[in-house]
């Protein structure tokens, strides 16, 4: 499955529409990384989805570095979920 071609583009067309729309947000919003604490959260949180995203899809050498590599994705996207909904910062508070 990791050799069609689909399953390689389509991750990187997620992150990208992800972080541009991160951007558009932010513009939109008036409030910004490094300004507004639960920005900052959710910037990182969504870096370190994409991060560990990668691992599992592409650099996980052997099938349990790949298995901790999505669920840790899962859970950053989860915590980037729950830092936008409610607004507020929980590592930098």
């Amino acid at each position: 499955m990791l050799h069609k071609k689909w399953v390689k583009i389509v991750p990187h067309v997620v992150d990208t529409l992800l972080l541009a729309s991160a951007v558009t947000l932010c513009v939109m919003i008036a409030q910004y990384p490094f300004v507004h604490a639960w920005v900052t959260e959710k910037l990182m949180a969504v870096l370190f989805y994409i991060l560990l995203g990668l691992v599992a899809l592409k650099l996980g050498r052997t099938n349990t570095i790949r298995w901790i590599g999505f669920v840790g994705a899962i859970s950053w996207l989860a915590f980037a979920a729950k830092v936008a909904i409610f607004k507020q910062p929980i590592l930098f508070s």
